[in-house]
């Protein structure tokens, strides 16, 4: 199965393959490019996974002796709204439904199950602020970059769960940055926009409950994932 950075890469290089083609065929929606405003969907696919630090009890204690993050794929739904600033410069806003789990992989040295899974699902309710740098047009090709800030909102929390099968429990609210390119390849009536980006948490979303073991030897997790999209844009 392809990774995230392998289907990047193989779109970015059959769309660069097609420059010269492009340059030769007539331009399309050139009126697109003076545009103040513009909307559009995304279509995503994302790998999920935490970066793990241990807390002082994992190095205290000899019944679990591996505790690490599983990267796992899902999915992203998605609205575009892009606005002009300049004509290389644009501010976008991509709120964004996101479905992902990112597990927790245990190992124990006592027990009748040597190794176990924790299998934490998210569906978040992401907001990103970018600003997006934009090549001039090759064609109907342009290359663009984005940087840029989000707010994660986790409808799947269970920080505040009771239920003593709550193993590990997680916030409910993260946030952190985005960076990423993509190509816009202009069509009659739209734009096709296959981008690639990494978006990591900056918060801690560890919820330590001192009643649960799994938990206990966690000391912070933080949220990594890395996203393939496509926009389509009009």
């Amino acid at each position: 199965m392809f990774g995230l950075q392998r289907i990047a890469l193989v779109v970015g290089l059959l769309l660069t393959l097609s420059v010269k083609t492009s340059a030769q065929q007539n331009l399309n929606m050139l009126e697109h490019d003076a545009k103040p405003y513009y909307f559009g969907i995304t279509l995503a696919t994302n790998q999920s996974f935490y970066k793990l630090s241990h807390s002082k009890r994992f190095l205290a204690t000899d019944s679990i002796n591996v505790a690490e993050p599983l990267k796992t794929f899902g999915f992203n739904l998605g609205l575009l709204a892009n606005a002009r600033l300049s004509e290389h410069f644009d501010l976008r806003i991509n709120p964004q439904l996101v479905f992902a789990s990112k597990n927790l992989y245990y190992s124990e040295t006592y027990g009748e199950t040597p190794t176990t899974t924790k299998n934490i699902e998210s569906i978040l309710v992401s907001f990103p602020l970018q600003v997006k740098f934009k090549s001039d047009r090759i064609g109907n090709l342009r290359v663009y970059t984005i940087a840029g800030l989000k707010y994660d909102f986790d409808l799947a929390s269970n920080a505040r769960a009771k239920r003593a099968e709550e193993l590990v429990k997680v916030k409910s609210g993260d946030y952190g940055f985005e960076l990423g390119a993509g190509f816009e390849f202009y069509f009659e009536s739209f734009i096709f926009s296959p981008e690639f980006k990494i978006s990591n948490g900056l918060g801690n979303v560890h919820a330590p409950d001192k009643n649960l073991r799994y938990s206990n030897v966690i000391d912070q997790l933080h949220s990594r994932m890395l996203v393939f999209s496509i926009h389509l844009e009009g």
